[in-house]
């Protein structure tokens, strides 16, 4: 038996840190969206009791360290499964992206699992075993729109925001998300406004989601990083009506409502970064199944 599984992208709409807790992690207000672009998840039972990754990406890890793998696992041992899963990745979503490729990876596998091992578990009993894999799991688990607290396991699910395109830019750098956070001084940042950015959803109002987009994190990769702030520069320049950083980078996304402005964003931004993607929004939350 084999599971296919979607596996899309987040952008955050909206990205503030607030304090360093004392478990070490930093407590965070996101507002994030699911994309239109999406990594391809199938799942198979193969003899044995071992859990083995395949991917055409030299990038993903084929053992523990691969957050799927570490879904799967979690599964076996919780569940006492002793069934052996073959779990294939075809790869979309840019590695080290601040997109949440490899926890919406995760995600899939957990809720692709559910499935074809017959565990039977609610989307909310999955989001709750995501969080132990990651911070941004338990929000792809779901999928859609949502605001995410605590480590980002704190899910408050919104509607849909206001339909448009999205461009994404990712130069050809990783951003270590531990670097970025070492590197944060909450003492010196512009905050987002997350109240404000929910109420912009809330009212469908496209004008007001791209004035109040905000990211905490966009001062310390920039710095570290100036390829990432000279994307930011040519997509307003080249027309895009808001721009920013997705999580910790180096991704950077821009809002275009109109068609016609679309095709002149992407091919100004190919002309210097190769991995650029036009794609919509898909706000709405994922089936279970």
């Amino acid at each position: 038996m084999k599971v296919l599984v979607k596996a899309p992208a987040k952008i955050n709409l909206s990205l503030d840190v607030l304090h360093k807790r004392p478990d070490g992690f930093h407590e965070v207000e996101m507002v994030m969206t699911t994309i239109d672009l999406a990594d391809r998840i199938e799942l198979s039972e193969i003899k044995g009791n071992q859990i083995m990754i395949e991917s055409q990406n030299r990038f993903v890890p084929d053992d523990q360290r691969n957050l799927a793998y570490q879904a799967a696992k979690l599964l076996k041992d919780r569940f006492d499964v002793h069934t052996g899963v073959s779990i294939s990745i075809d790869k979309t979503i840019p590695v080290a992206a601040g997109l949440a490729g490899g926890s919406s990876d995760a995600a899939a596998t957990l809720r692709g699992l559910n499935k074809l091992w017959g565990l039977g578990l609610s989307i909310d009993e999955l989001a709750e075993i995501g969080s132990e894999i990651g911070s941004d799991v338990s929000f792809c688990v779901y999928g859609g729109t949502a605001l995410a607290k605590g480590r980002g396991e704190k899910i408050t699910h919104l509607p849909a925001p206001p339909n448009c395109w999205v461009i994404l830019a990712k130069p050809s750098i990783g951003v270590s998300t531990a670097d970025v956070y070492r590197n944060l001084n909450l003492s010196n940042v512009s905050h987002p406004d997350t109240q404000a950015m929910m109420d912009a959803i809330r009212n469908r109002s496209y004008k007001e989601v791209c004035g109040e987009l905000g990211n905490v994190l966009e001062s310390v990769t920039l710095k570290m990083h100036p390829e990432v702030a000279h994307i930011k520069d040519q997509m307003v320049r080249f027309g895009a009506d808001a721009v920013l950083m997705s999580g910790s980078g180096p991704t950077v996304f821009g809002l275009v409502h109109h068609d016609s402005r679309l095709q002149r964003i992407y091919n100004g931004l190919r002309g210097f970064c190769d991995q650029v993607f036009a794609v919509r929004m898909l706000g709405d939350r994922l089936p279970l199944d």
